[in-house]
């Protein structure tokens, strides 16, 4: 006990609850969160959806709904079109629930994507690249998943030549923690890309995020600003799975989300057909290159 209440010294909110182990009878889940000063709340909070009033979260999802079909619309059009559907709503409050979904209008402007600014930004590197083989390029990206009572953040790692999901994971915080989470599952499966793409969002120019991709090796690239479709593959990826998945089903809880993702993915991966792959699933262009290694079999 003595020895977790050390490991716990200076870790953030995420990292704490990690550091928690369910299902271990001595000590008990409430002994541990005391042991390294974790409000027992904040631990179950994990397996909760991000929480905004009713009247907000209908607005979210109908934001959501017309983001994902028009995602060239900025605050002021969609500010526009929800009025014109009888919404009571200002473009400050717009603001607030498009930063809250992590959205932006693709349609290019100045500043459209803001890092940290004490975080490193690097240049676009596929600019006339031709991706021709997979684990050339790898690309990643954060899009908002409704569920019945209130919402949460799913990020995905994508290999671009194959289509193919590597990792994904669901947060109900933009932490960067899920994200790290999906890279290193991806790298533990399938070894580096040499490229990983990005848009220049926090979690993606964060030194824990940067440095985990130079420990192995691999070319940073992030989207430029006012660059519309940098990362139009992952983009496409989100249409698909809100328009096959998540509209359909109405996640009750963050786990049935996680289990329906799951099942999505699999899905999407295996048994799919992509006309601009020949009409192959991302798994065999994937594995036809010789790309699949033992631990992702």
């Amino acid at each position: 006990m003595a020895e977790k209440k050390v490991q716990a010294v200076g870790l953030d909110l995420s990292a704490k609850r990690a550091l928690v182990e369910p299902g271990v009878d001595i000590p008990s889940i409430r002994q541990q969160c005391e042991l390294i000063g974790l409000n027992r709340a904040s631990w179950y909070a994990k397996d909760r959806p991000a929480r905004e009033s009713e009247e907000n979260l209908a607005l979210m999802r109908r934001i959501d709904e017309l983001y994902t079909a028009h995602p060239f619309y900025g605050s002021r059009q969609m500010t526009a079109v929800l009025r014109r559907e009888g919404w009571a709503v200002n473009r400050k409050r717009m603001c607030r629930l498009m930063r809250l979904l992590g959205l932006q209008s693709l349609a290019p402007r100045p500043k459209t994507s803001r890092a940290h600014p004490a975080h490193p930004v690097y240049p676009y590197l596929l600019r006339d690249t031709v991706v021709e083989r997979p684990n050339q390029v790898w690309a990643t990206d954060i899009t908002y998943i409704r569920i019945e009572r209130g919402f949460a953040y799913l990020v995905a790692v994508m290999d671009w030549h194959s289509r193919k999901v590597l990792a994904w994971r669901l947060s109900n915080t933009l932490d960067v923690q899920f994200c790290l989470e999906a890279l290193q599952e991806a790298l533990s499966r399938f070894g580096p890309p040499e490229i990983f793409n990005t848009d220049q969002g926090c979690q993606f120019t964060s030194r824990d995020f940067t440095g985990m991709l130079q420990a192995h090796g691999i070319r940073i690239s992030m989207d430029g600003k006012g660059r519309a479709f940098d990362n139009i593959f992952v983009e496409r990826l989100w249409r698909s799975v809100k328009y096959e998945e998540v509209y359909l089903k109405h996640y009750e809880t963050l786990r049935e989300s996680r289990e329906g993702l799951a099942a999505y993915f699999r899905f999407y991966n295996t048994e799919r057909p992509h006309q601009a792959l020949g009409h192959r699933t991302p798994a065999e262009v994937y594995e036809a290159a010789g790309a699949l290694t033992p631990a992702a079999a």
